[in-house]
């Protein structure tokens, strides 16, 4: 008989990971209050309950001889996957450290200011507080609730009426009732991030990437465009940031999962910001499982049910330059509408630099008004792998050019296309 997982949460990205252990025999579970979740079509079995409903959940697997949880990719629901596991004597990558550094910008926060890791310059407003602007940062800042991801409740403000009308209006998306107000990194920013893997207690870094983002969707939180691994700013991070960072993670008594944490970067200075710990939306994992071998999605779920996670020799297959691959991923981002018509998604598949495309949207489906502005807009996440930056930019014009989705007015909607990365900037990795 089929061993038995919960899965929590139901989107997209989630869904891979069910398809993952659909492919390792198992019998899975999804779990996502949605009926209609994307994950669900993938699983065994599902229920409509809460991700927050712990009880339920605990009931659930007591009832169906469940041998192991996971959380899939969604911050929120890592603190209630750890209640969960502990409820049911399953092993759990999540501590009350990681849940507190990782799982909310507020005490990521603390964390960085305790072990010495720039972050960007900000303060906390709690509902019921008077509304204020941090010391010493001007207009425009940026608003976004503590604890939820992906841009959701995220808002750019560039004059004071608006700032306090945003700050009552995001406070809503916060759980905890905590909204984070930081200086606003602007377009003369870069934007990169770092991935780990924990295992054995030991951090590895797995992949640095860099990101160019959208900022054509006015006060709303940028979104992501395409991203390039790995980093240019490699050698840098590595030098300035991950000695912190290591440090940073044995405070926590981490000792295994993986972790995503981004920066922006302004005259040599890394700004922290946004920890992810655990299967990411950007999903470097795909390309780590190509080139180097090792697939975060399997060892998760093995952890899961074995509570060891990872092979003896990870140590040597991680390699965070990639054995001098370059691996893209190339967002697809449309705008408000119904979607008429795709064309070209079979073409893409067939790309010999393509290994891997993610899908959000098929014909027929509506970018809804409250979409615009987050990850939920994204069409298709197209992984590729090439030889050289020159090939990841061929690679991206020929994806260009074959794609096109038409709204019901036969016009584009895709809202914007990366720009080409610069080769010079990665000459020195040759």
């Amino acid at each position: 008989m089929s061993k038995k997982i919960i899965i929590l949460g139901g989107n997209p990205e989630t869904g891979v990971l069910v398809e993952i252990a659909n492919s390792m025999g198992l019998h899975t579970i999804v779990i996502d209050p949605n009926p209609n979740a994307p994950a669900k079509k993938f699983a065994t079995e599902t229920f409509d309950i809460d991700g927050f409903d712990i009880e339920g959940i605990v009931n659930v697997a007591k009832e169906n001889n469940v041998d192991a949880v996971l959380v899939g990719v969604a911050d929120i629901l890592v603190k209630p996957y750890k209640e969960i596991c502990e409820r049911l004597g399953l092993p759990c990558y999540a501590t009350d450290g990681t849940i507190e550094a990782f799982c909310s910008k507020d005490g990521y926060k603390r964390y960085c200011e305790k072990y010495g890791v720039q972050d960007i310059p900000g303060i906390y407003i709690k509902r019921g507080e008077a509304i204020r602007k941090p010391d010493n940062v001007d207009l425009p800042l940026m608003v976004k609730p503590v604890d939820s991801g992906g841009g959701v409740g995220m808002k750019i403000c560039r004059e004071e009426a608006d700032y306090i009308e945003t700050v009552k209006h995001v406070l809503k998306y916060s759980k905890k009732g905590i909204v984070l107000v930081e200086k606003y990194m602007d377009v003369n920013c870069d934007d990169m991030a770092a991935y780990y893997t924990f295992k054995d207690g030991i951090p590895y870094l797995s992949a640095i990437y860099d990101r160019t983002l959208t900022r054509l969707q006015g006060n709303s939180s940028p979104i992501g465009l395409a991203t390039l691994y790995p980093s240019k700013y490699t050698e840098a991070f590595v030098e300035k940031v991950h000695p912190k960072l290591s440090e940073l993670f044995k405070g926590t008594k981490v000792q295994s999962g993986v972790l995503n944490v981004q920066f922006f970067v302004e005259n040599g200075e890394f700004y922290s910001y946004d920890p992810g710990f655990r299967l990411q939306g950007e999903a470097p994992h795909i390309a780590l499982a190509d080139i180097n071998g090792f697939d975060h999605r399997k060892m998760l779920i093995n952890f899961a049910l074995t509570g060891k996670f990872g092979e003896d020799n990870f140590s040597e297959q991680n390699d965070y330059m990639l054995g001098g691959k370059k691996a893209c991923s190339i967002w697809v981002l449309l705008k408000e509408g119904k979607i008429e018509s795709i064309k070209g998604l079979d073409a893409i598949k067939n790309h010999k630099n393509v290994i891997f495309v993610v899908e959000r949207f098929k014909e027929g489906d509506t970018v809804a008004p409250e979409m615009v502005g987050t990850e939920r807009q994204v069409l298709y996440r197209i992984y590729t792998v090439s030889d050289s930056v020159k090939e990841t930019n061929q690679t991206i014009q020929d994806i260009q050019n074959i794609l096109d989705v038409k709204n019901d007015n036969d016009e584009d909607m895709v809202l914007e296309w990366t720009k080409l990365w610069n080769e010079d900037d990665y000459s020195h990795q040759l």
